[in-house]
């Protein structure tokens, strides 16, 4: 097996580069990403394998929360806190978001 330890955003970058999949997330949006799956990873103890075409399955990211609550066109999703109450929402310093897809 050959495990390859991610240590940096830029490096979670680059690994999205090489899979050629930078444009599925903004810069921003990947930083953010590397971050929480980084938390994530101490909070449950044990390292996070990189998968990202999952994480590129998973998660989404939207220029702000009113146009992700549009995407999913329910009466139930009108702000963010809506959304929080139902899946993982990552803002961005820009007002965008990142979620975990449902």
């Amino acid at each position: 097996m050959i495990v390859d330890t991610i240590n940096s955003a830029s490096q979670f970058r680059d690994k999205f580069h090489e899979m050629g999949r930078d444009n599925n997330f903004s810069y921003e949006g990947l930083g953010a990403l590397f971050e929480w799956l980084d938390d994530l990873s101490d909070s449950i103890g044990e390292p996070i394998e990189l998968d990202v075409v999952g994480i590129c399955c998973e998660f989404s990211e939207y220029a702000s929360v009113e146009e992700c609550c549009e995407q999913y066109d329910s009466e139930q999703f009108f702000t963010l806190e809506d959304l929080t109450d139902h899946t993982v929402v990552i803002p961005l310093p820009c007002g965008g978001v990142v979620i975990q897809d449902f």
